[in-house]
């Protein structure tokens, strides 16, 4: 019970009411991780989820579901980013969680929180190259590229030469190490969200490639949409949220006058017929859970 508190699934009122799963459809949970929206919409229809993550460490909990759930649950070990490989059906719906999981930032020893000490990894997949090696290994101005791309971290340079000039004498090992060389350079502040913050999200993000991911996997997504299907998308940072916002605007249809008399009418080519305006937690939400303070869902129908 204590574990299946800690991984409460953001928003998940509103994610049903986007997705409205129905009976006999077959629905893809992009981002399992500890099975909340997968519980939820198997739960909600008598439907079918497909589950997705690249994370090994969540096959414990994707066999607890197929013994549950039988042929209603499939799990899929892969990139949400490869989505139109992984997934050939059509389906009803699917719904992105996107960042890091929960159950990632409270394992220690996976590196991601820079408020436990661990060896500084940050790998969803559990393979490649790691964040230890991009701030051991890469040039300074790389290495503050991707502190300001991706933190949008305006002391970026600062930070990243103090990296440089801190691994020229002992090589950078663990969470706690990067975050002390980050608050040599910005000050905490009682009250304040923790200096580290932007730094760590960026080399997150850079390891994962989670930008390019997000875009490859809404792409995906829709190509496997059934006419009327829904794609909900729930982000918690600007840089993603910007990526949502413009995919489904891009593909949502230019509105066309026929004439100064007529109304304006949506043009018929567009992937999508309907495209929301951003949905944010309710107050009572983020009070319960903190972590959902920064979250937004977006979610768009199929022509």
């Amino acid at each position: 019970m204590a574990e299946r508190r800690k991984h409460i699934p953001v928003m998940l009122n509103e994610v049903l009411s986007s997705l409205k799963p129905q009976a006999g459809e077959v629905y893809v949970d992009a981002t399992f991780g500890y099975g909340g929206y997968t519980e939820a919409i198997l739960e909600a229809a008598s439907c079918k989820v497909i589950a997705l993550d690249r994370d090994p460490n969540v096959k414990v909990r994707a066999n607890e579901f197929k013994n549950r759930y039988g042929e209603r649950f499939e799990f899929r070990a892969g990139r949400f980013g490869d989505f139109a490989d992984l997934v050939h059906e059509k389906i009803g719906g699917a719904v992105f969680d996107v960042g890091v999981s929960s159950m990632q930032l409270d394992d220690a020893e996976r590196g991601f929180s820079f408020a436990k000490e661990a060896e500084l990894d940050m790998r969803m997949s559990c393979e490649g190259e790691s964040a230890k090696d991009i701030v051991n290994f890469c040039g300074e101005k790389e290495l503050a590229d991707i502190l300001y791309q991706y933190g949008e971290e305006r002391k970026s340079r600062q930070i990243a030469a103090r990296i440089v000039e801190q691994r020229r004498r002992k090589k950078i090992e663990t969470t706690t190490e990067l975050a002390e060389i980050v608050y040599s350079v910005i000050h905490r502040k009682p009250g304040d969200i923790d200096p580290a913050t932007r730094t760590f999200q960026a080399l997150r993000i850079a390891v994962n490639d989670e930008l390019g991911e997000l875009e490859r996997g809404l792409k995906g997504a829709a190509l496997r949409l059934i006419s009327g299907g829904r794609l909900v998308v729930v982000d918690f940072h600007s840089l993603e949220d910007r990526i949502v916002k413009n995919y489904f605007k891009e593909n949502g249809g230019k509105k066309v006058r026929i004439s100064k008399y007529a109304p304006e009418l949506a043009q018929d080519d567009s992937l999508f017929s309907e495209v929301s305006k951003v949905i944010v937690p309710t107050a009572e939400e983020c009070k319960v859970n903190p972590r959902a303070r920064s979250a937004k869902l977006r979610f768009a129908v199929r022509r």
